[in-house]
């Protein structure tokens, strides 16, 4: 199974079922974001991968980008989800098929979208998965 996808899938999955999250966004968490969304909401942005071989163990390094989103007047809701999704997926121990060997939060950057009421959280994050063939 492709690493990236069961990543993806196992963070989806966890931030779905964890009741910190749910508290705050229900089950909007999105691969495809519909468009008759409800705010606020998190979605699955870019994945960048990269092969780290290490004494002929098959690894890769994926950086994952996670988005926040919300409507609420300034940036307090949007940082407050940010933050439990941050707790959240560094929380992930293991993956089904491949081997979790890390995962952790690179950076969090909060901005103003461009329509003036949305406020979004661009999070980043980087695992190290060996792959399991």
């Amino acid at each position: 199974m492709s690493p990236e996808l069961e990543l993806q899938g196992e963070i989806v999955n966890l931030l779905r079922t964890t009741p910190a999250v749910t508290d705050l966004v229900d089950m909007r968490v999105y691969d495809a974001v519909p468009d008759t969304r409800e705010f606020p909401f998190i979605s699955m942005g870019a994945t960048i991968s990269t092969t780290e071989e290490i004494d002929c163990i098959d690894s890769i390094v994926i950086s994952m980008q996670i988005d926040v989103w919300s409507r609420e007047v300034g940036f307090p809701e949007v940082k407050e989800i940010a933050d439990v999704v941050r707790k959240t997926v560094r929380g992930l121990e293991e993956l089904q098929v491949n081997s979790l060997v890390r995962i952790d939060h690179n950076t969090t950057t909060t901005m103003r979208d461009p329509d003036g009421q949305t406020s979004h959280s661009v999070m980043i994050f980087e695992a190290m998965v060996e792959r399991v063939e």
